[in-house]
């Protein structure tokens, strides 16, 4: 994939050549660029997957029609070996890139602001829920992923996989109780674009989780800590939430489950990109491991 195809690309939908294409860092599964015409930006997504973005298009318009602020569809077809997605483009950065110039205010403002977005998201309508629908089998399915890449790549200790499965018989009947719900389940530090101190859209939506909302404010609370910000951002947002003492437990077990989900990651190849790893890496995430199951200790030793 280079930038000619995505010229290419251009000529064909718009008639005409792109002033400017830059590759955006976003994206382990896609190609993905901004696109600057005369008149107007875009976001060119390219995959060699067929039906790529079937449920990206399903998806997007589901939340466009309940006033979720998500890219419009612009365009979509073929070239060569290419699927591609032309979308309207935000102003705005990954809440990751913006987070040390956000104030304290700023923090509560889009918590608050998130919170209101998943409960909207969560009266959409799913279709097609299995019979054997289980959210025991998903945290099942997280865990013995990361045990097969964590064993792949060598970086990790295993024993943290099955430390987790242990721990997660002690809220089986909590994880049994949770129903197929919808919700936006990868914002985290990317994906939820800021502008002003305020929410301007969110991108990237290839799915829909089904479950516990929780887990988006778990997978913040790691990616936060990942970047060494304080996590007052994810204290807000369980605030909002309004959590009872069995989701705060909950809450630090999903940290703990993506926290070796990123130790999975490390060094795995995804398209032309190499996640990044080394002795820094892996001792930051061994201290968040580390600190999220003292926590953890500590609340279970509650009762």
């Amino acid at each position: 994939m280079n930038e000619k195809i995505i010229s290419q690309i251009c000529l064909k939908c718009f008639a005409e050549e792109p002033e400017e294409i830059e590759r955006c860092a976003v994206g382990q599964a896609n190609y993905v660029y901004i696109v600057e015409c005369a008149k107007s930006k875009y976001i060119f997504r390219c995959s060699t997957q067929k039906g790529a973005y079937d449920n990206t298009i399903y998806w997007l318009r589901k939340l466009e029609s309940i006033e979720i602020a998500v890219p419009k569809v612009i365009k979509n077809g073929n070239f060569e070996k290419y699927e591609y997605l032309i979308l309207s483009y935000f102003e705005g950065k990954d809440i990751g890139l913006v987070y040390s110039e956000l104030k304290d205010e700023d923090k509560r403002a889009i918590a608050k602001e998130i919170v209101h977005i998943q409960n909207k998201v969560a009266e959409l309508e799913l279709e097609d829920i299995e019979e054997d629908w289980s959210w025991c089998s998903f945290i099942k399915y997280m865990l013995e992923r990361s045990r097969e890449r964590i064993t792949q790549n060598g970086y990790f200790d295993v024993e943290k996989i099955e430390q987790l499965e242990k721990e997660m018989l002690k809220l089986e009947e909590y994880f049994e109780n949770v129903k197929p719900v919808a919700y936006l389940d990868d914002i985290s530090s990317k994906n939820l674009l800021i502008h002003n101190g305020r929410i301007s859209g969110i991108i990237d939506i290839d799915w829909m989780g089904t479950g516990d909302k929780l887990t988006f404010a778990a997978l913040t609370n790691v990616a936060l800590l990942n970047m060494e910000y304080d996590t007052d951002y994810v204290k807000y947002i369980l605030e909002e939430l309004q959590v009872n003492e069995a989701q705060k437990k909950a809450f630090l077990f999903y940290s703990l489950m993506y926290c070796v989900d990123f130790m999975g990651e490390r060094g795995m190849q995804f398209m032309d990109k190499t996640i990044e790893v080394n002795e820094q890496v892996v001792d930051r995430l061994n201290g968040i491991y580390e600190l999220l199951w003292d926590k953890w200790s500590m609340e279970m030793s509650v009762l």
